[in-house]
């Protein structure tokens, strides 16, 4: 199925530099972000307490934020969880203050706005979850880098195994900035969200990567650029139909799935339009300058043996 079919392939190698400039620029500003500002952290990775509560009537998350932080609890995160009568309220760490002494403190907050709101549950994060959450994290990362690697390697050549991984880490990177400069709090679901576009990144350049290795054995006069400029103009059809597609979902996710969700289709977001910039505009260039050639797919014609 194909929207469309491009007559003459598009030089996308001939502006290889400048895009290339373009996205140094923005992985190292996204770099400078992670180092000076951070990530803000959930209570996930901090530790804190976590409580659940159900009202009679929908809630104002944005009110009881506000409630809280009359009180003195400023960084306290307050969201819809499931429907609009419950809502999740994460408070961090405290010295000296348990987690049941925190909710009961809390809750009379709540009860002077609603006081028919009803405690569902109070669940305690201790710091040390928090760091093994944030380590095992990292780990997953560099597993799945790893895997990706591996895959890539045996299926095609080491060359587009280095490519597609400089490609997943710019995507990566680049959400992690994004994060840090805005300041948007980093949980699990945004966690999952950053392995899922590895996975999605992956899967962009793979298609891009075998239309290369078609090439190099259709096309036998045609030069490596030539050959990339065609793989990539024949799979930009595609490229729409899938990232159009699967963007519509994530799009009703950022805007109807609530403040659960919010950060999940945020992260998905921008990872699925740098994904399919650096599947087209990172990841080919630097198979362009690794020196991927013909010879490294197509066996060269030896001698016809004499019968």
């Amino acid at each position: 199925m194909e929207f469309f079919r491009l007559k003459k392939d598009i030089p996308f190698m001939s502006y290889a530099r400048t895009t290339t400039v373009i996205s140094a620029v923005t992985f190292a500003l996204a770099v400078f972000f992670l180092i000076t500002r951070g990530l803000n952290f959930s209570v996930e990775f901090t530790g804190g307490t976590v409580m659940e509560l159900h009202y009679p009537t929908a809630v104002d998350a944005g009110k009881v934020q506000a409630s809280l932080a009359k009180a003195g609890y400023t960084d306290s995160s307050v969201q819809n969880f499931g429907t609009s009568a419950d809502i999740l309220v994460r408070l961090p760490l405290k010295e000296g203050v348990s987690s049941a002494q925190l909710s009961e403190a809390v809750l009379p907050i709540l009860h002077a706005d609603a006081p028919q709101a009803e405690m569902r549950r109070v669940e305690f994060i201790g710091p040390q979850v928090g760091h093994e959450l944030v380590s095992d994290g990292a780990l997953a990362l560099l597993l799945v880098c790893v895997g990706i690697m591996i895959y890539l390697a045996v299926r095609f050549e080491w060359r587009f195994a280095v490519a597609a991984i400089i490609a997943n880490m710019h995507d990566v990177v680049i959400i992690l900035g994004f994060f840090a400069f805005f300041r948007w709090e980093f949980s699990l679901t945004v966690l999952a969200a950053v392995l899922s576009v590895l996975g999605y990144s992956v899967n962009e350049s793979v298609v891009v990567f075998d239309r290369i290795r078609e090439n190099f054995r259709k096309f036998k006069k045609a030069n490596v650029a030539e050959i990339i400029n065609n793989a990539i103009t024949a799979t930009m059809s595609r490229t729409i139909i899938t990232h159009g597609c699967t963007q519509l979902v994530v799009t009703s996710m950022l805007f109807f799935g609530g403040e659960t969700l919010h950060n999940f289709a945020l992260a998905l977001t921008i990872g699925i339009l740098f994904g399919i910039y650096s599947s087209v505009l990172v990841s080919s260039p630097i198979v362009l300058w690794l020196g991927a050639t013909r010879a490294h797919f197509v066996k060269p014609e030896g001698p016809t043996p004499e019968v």
